[in-house]
């Protein structure tokens, strides 16, 4: 029977990476940030909603400003939290969409979600795999990812749950702290471990 899984991670673990390769093996993707930029694409309610809430500079060129948003919710958990008032609902809908006709069709899904342990999704996956880098590694990989500060990358880190409690909380664990060659293995071995090769 297909199995919907729910992948998570902290920002800068990799878990983009980890969901590609899984693509290439034959699991279905449904992708909250994708599903994220659709609820607020242009000319979308849940875009209006924004405008509402966070004013003019929320909106540039018809589409969602999400450098200015970004510098407001990650400071501002209030803001965040009206922001993912709009945006989390229309997401949902969209995922389960993508979920349902899948599992239509018998394949296996991955549900990727960033925040699934913050938003408390755990329950709606059969199980939960977690890509995991100790924290240096995500500030590391984020400053350069991102051009952050130290500061800047230290806060979007703490805007989240901390790695070592998710990974107290996921069912699996793809360890990503060493190089592109170690991850595939793991996921080959996470794979073999769970009879899920496609």
């Amino acid at each position: 029977m297909a199995k919907v899984i729910g992948l998570t991670g902290g920002i800068a673990t990799g878990k983009s990476t980890v969901s590609r390769i899984l693509q290439d093996k034959g699991f279905c993707i449904v992708d909250a940030d994708v599903a994220s930029r659709k609820a607020v694409e242009k000319g979308s309610v849940g875009l209006q909603q924004v405008k509402e809430v966070f004013g003019e500079d929320a909106i540039i060129d018809g589409e969602m400003n999400r450098q200015y948003i970004g510098s407001i919710v990650f400071k501002d958990s209030t803001m965040r939290e009206k922001l993912n008032n709009i945006i989390h609902p229309i997401v949902r809908t969209i995922m389960d969409k993508e979920k349902e006709e899948a599992l239509n069709h018998g394949k296996n899904v991955i549900m990727d979600i960033p925040l699934l342990f913050e938003n408390k999704l755990q329950n709606t996956v059969d199980e939960t795999w977690l890509v995991y880098t100790d924290q240096e590694t995500q500030i590391q990989r984020l400053k350069e990812r991102n051009q952050l500060s130290d500061e800047e990358a230290e806060a979007r880190i703490q805007s989240q749950i901390p790695i070592d409690e998710k990974k107290a909380l996921a069912d699996c664990i793809i360890d990503n702290n060493g190089s592109l060659e170690d991850l595939h293995q793991n996921i080959d071995d996470l794979l073999n471990n769970k009879a899920l090769n496609l």
